[in-house]
């Protein structure tokens, strides 16, 4: 049977079929970075390349990219620099190496640059709106707007580097003041308004990671605030943090009695102490807080003054962030329900009740973003512009 005409033409059909692709194959594992720079030299498309690269926000210097590399400028098209502003990152990743080089490949095959390159772009409907919104502008010779807007599609494809693997992320833009959480593949799945830091406490850029949530936090009031908010306030009151249930704690860790200090001689050089703020509705966390990896003191939680979400001015925390709708954004994190729906409403009309803090931790960290973005794409794909967040926080003390 195996002799048999049909046999043989089936074979012959198989191996004709398998052939040009195992040619291929070998050629994208075997060709180095410099002969695959010659042939699309060759070709005459690194330049075409260039110019698709400006298409999306990036500078026209071909012979600069010629000296970074093939690869680099890849990289760049894909996964971004680092956005401006950032004051910790908390791991930089490193770029899908086979998705580069799969695009290397396909544009010195001569495949469209469009089609060589929609494996390599972060596939985001904002980002894909983006960038139709820089190409009119930059067509329309609004050069001042198109650069606005290739930040931000800078930041989208950092933000496609740092979240491989993730199944949801979260993006608070401290311009705007919102968050906004994606799924993987960058789908809007809600926004919040948020308040961030004011004119003198700017909240800073952070890419990071969500790691826990706790219900009924302590509030570890920062020295600064203790010192420069509180100390004058307990002076003028000795009654001041007992009325906002606030505890003084030694050096050992040891609640002290306030009554049994002489508030009138402390100082910043001889003030040994550190204030924590009691679990309850009335503590300035609120009942929920969401913890960050920073070394920058910076975290996401619930309020006790949730009258400031629709208020146009909302830069007016000391720099961490508060959320309009905490346990929405806990249960994404968590990817279940951690907490009731009606938790926050529960804990404010039982303000009596002793809780402890609780700490959930996340199955899997969330990558979380807190960027300057001075332009985006709405959920409908309409451009929108935010000012500096320094600038509107200082306009509106």
């Amino acid at each position: 049977m195996l002799n048999t005409p049909l046999y043989k033409g089936v074979l012959f059909l198989l191996l004709f079929a398998i052939l040009p692709y195992s040619c291929r194959q070998k050629d994208y594992f075997s060709m180095t970075e410099a002969e695959l720079m010659t042939e699309i030299q060759k070709k005459n498309t690194f330049d075409s390349l260039v110019v698709y690269g400006q298409t999306i926000g990036l500078r026209a210097d071909s012979a600069f990219y010629r000296k970074e590399g093939l690869l680099r400028y890849l990289e760049e098209i894909g996964y971004g620099q680092m956005p401006a502003n950032i004051e910790h990152i908390q791991k930089k990743l490193s770029p899908d190496s086979a998705r580069i080089w799969e695009a290397a490949w396909k544009i010195a095959e001569g495949t469209s640059m469009a089609e060589a390159l929609e494996n390599l772009e972060p596939n985001y409907p904002a980002y894909q709106s983006l960038k139709k919104h820089y190409a009119r502008l930059s067509q329309n010779g609004q050069s001042d707007s198109a650069a606005k807007v290739a930040e931000t599609l800078n930041t989208y494809r950092w933000i496609h580097r740092q979240t491989q693997g993730a199944e949801r992320w979260a993006l608070v833009n401290i311009n705007g003041a919102y968050l906004s959480a994606f799924d993987s593949l960058g789908n809007l799945q809600f926004q919040m308004n948020v308040i961030v830091g004011k004119a003198n406490s700017p909240t800073p850029g952070i890419d990071t990671y969500a790691t826990n949530v706790i219900t009924y936090p302590y509030w570890n009031v920062p020295e600064s605030i203790a010192l420069e908010e509180m100390l004058p306030k307990i002076q003028e009151n000795r009654y001041y943090l007992e009325r906002n249930g606030i505890e003084v704690i030694d050096a050992k860790g040891q609640v002290v009695d306030e009554f049994s200090i002489e508030w009138a001689d402390i100082t910043a050089e001889n003030f040994k102490y550190r204030f924590r703020q009691e679990t309850g509705e009335d503590n300035s966390l609120g009942v929920m807080k969401v913890n960050i990896e920073n070394p920058l003191a910076i975290y996401l939680h619930d309020t006790n003054v949730r009258t400031l979400f629709e208020a146009k001015q909302r830069w007016r925390s000391h720099g961490c962030i508060r959320l309009q709708n905490p346990v929405q954004f806990a249960n994404f994190l968590a990817n279940k329900e951690l907490l009731p729906a009606d938790f926050i409403e529960k804990a404010i009309k039982t303000p009596d009740e002793e809780h402890k803090p609780t700490t959930h931790a996340l199955e899997k960290r969330v990558p979380v973003f807190i960027f300057h973005l001075t332009a985006d794409a709405d959920s409908l794909g309409r451009l929108i512009y935010f000012e500096e967040a320094k600038e509107v926080a200082a306009a509106n003390p």
